[in-house]
């Protein structure tokens, strides 16, 4: 019955808004694709991926490098159905396929825009922010564009390990492989490519923290609810908590206020217990409350 319930809240979920998530697939396809042919493919620049890895193979075998892409989905996705089921295939296979069609598409981008695109450290940094502005877009969608995001998912379910570390393992020996053939000096810049792209990607994803919450442990909790809420207009949610290593019952004060307004509460603690304990995190989505 839980599982029922869970595919049904999944299915709810991607019922919702669907002009808008085809929409914005389209559109992250077509900015990643962009990104690939103005900036990446003409300078080497391999980021991981089965992208990254058609450039490597057209380099040394001269294949088409939307054709090694679509080829790679395919097989790719074949794969998926068998070992990790159709709901997660069925969410990679548009994205799949659209893709390699629109890296074909825009092949021939850099004749139309004429950019010098030869500096390597601007097309680093054009090449992250584009990429990472499309792959937030394909992904806030609920979708994927297949390649090595299913060769993830299948190392992360069978070697027991996280998609995070599945990842660096995929594109580590991808950024490796394009070292030996372009030169060592092309790993540093794709590392610089990578990061770039991950912190875009994040921020399209998640947005631009405008809130910070608190997480507050102290012996002085009136004086500090009272400095919250009399001084900074804010309110405070009371948790009871209990420490692992003592087993003594804590109270841990939670408020979550404006980005402007931490150093106020932060310097506030201080003023108030020195010997405070806090932590601060960014709060991307706050929803509801009085």
């Amino acid at each position: 019955m839980i599982e029922i319930a869970k595919n049904n809240i999944l299915h709810d979920i991607y019922k919702k808004g669907k002009f808008k998530r085809y929409f914005e697939l389209i559109l992250g396809i077509l900015i990643s694709s962009i990104s690939f042919n103005l900036f990446c493919s003409p300078n080497d620049l391999v980021a991981g991926g089965v992208s990254g890895l058609s450039i490597i193979i057209d380099s040394v075998f001269k294949i088409d490098k939307s054709i090694f892409i679509g080829a790679c989905n395919v097989i790719l996705l074949i794969i998926s159905y068998f070992l990790l089921g159709k709901e997660k295939t069925i969410h990679s296979a548009l994205g799949s396929v659209l893709f390699p069609l629109f890296i074909k598409l825009t092949q021939n981008i850099n004749d139309i825009l004429n950019l010098d695109t030869s500096v390597l450290l601007l097309a680093v940094i054009f090449a992250g922010v584009l990429q990472g502005t499309g792959s937030g877009l394909v992904f806030k969608a609920g979708f994927s564009t297949g390649g090595t995001d299913i060769v993830n998912q299948i190392i992360s379910k069978y070697c027991k390990i996280s998609i995070g570390n599945a990842m660096y393992f995929s594109d580590g020996i991808i950024i490796l492989l394009s070292g030996i053939v372009f030169g060592i000096n092309k790993i540093m810049y794709a590392i610089i490519l990578l990061y770039i792209l991950s912190y875009v990607t994040d921020r399209v994803l998640l947005g631009i923290s405008s809130s910070k919450a608190f997480y507050i442990i102290t012996k002085h909790e009136k004086e500090i609810k009272e400095y919250i809420i009399k001084e900074l207009h804010h309110s405070v949610t009371e948790l009871n908590a209990e420490g692992a290593f003592k087993n003594k019952k804590e109270t841990v004060l939670m408020c979550v206020l404006p980005t402007k307004e931490y150093y106020r509460l932060k310097e506030g603690i201080n003023e108030i217990d020195e010997k405070a304990f806090f932590v601060v995190t960014d709060a991307y989505e706050v929803v509801g409350g009085a």
